[in-house]
């Protein structure tokens, strides 16, 4: 049985250097290494972001990138670089990450609405938090997102 994580929510010029290696070496093992697709994670919007972090016994098995409204989307913040190690998978980590985003969100930003960028076979997943698809399915490095919002007027905010 896994302990309970260490959730810890910093900017990036509060990370140590510990802290920035772990979150590289997760998210190019399974965003680079696992499906397989070569991209340039390195945006250029870490430096503006917060980065949620879920450590335990010092490995980072859980993360999400917290952007300010404006930085991906005008008139949206987001949640993007959502993943889990595999050594979580169907233990309901990704769905603690997800409440703990969304919960992050609110008190990083305020009740601002919410837009991501979602491999779409986890729309599924993204809607159980209340998110709606805006759009049809598009390609992004090679692999089929949908753009999903939660709490615009009119949006679910739920």
């Amino acid at each position: 049985m896994m302990d309970t994580p260490a959730i810890i929510s910093k900017h990036f010029n509060e990370l140590t250097t510990t802290e920035l290696y772990d979150i590289f070496k997760l998210r190019i093992e399974v965003f680079c290494v696992e499906q397989n697709c070569p991209y340039q994670d390195a945006d250029g919007k870490d430096q503006q972001s917060y980065h949620l972090m879920f450590y335990n016994n010092k490995q980072l098995i859980a993360y999400s990138r917290l952007l300010p409204e404006g930085l991906s989307y005008t008139g949206y913040a987001a949640i993007g670089r959502v993943v889990t190690s595999p050594l979580v998978r169907k233990t309901g980590m990704g769905k603690l990450l997800m409440d703990k985003s969304l919960e992050q969100i609110k008190i990083l930003f305020g009740n601002v609405p919410v837009k991501i960028s979602a491999q779409t076979y986890l729309v599924k997943f993204y809607r159980s938090f209340g998110f709606i698809s805006t759009g049809e399915e598009y390609l992004e490095d090679g692999i089929p997102h949908t753009k999903m919002v939660i709490g615009k007027k009119g949006i679910s905010d739920q």
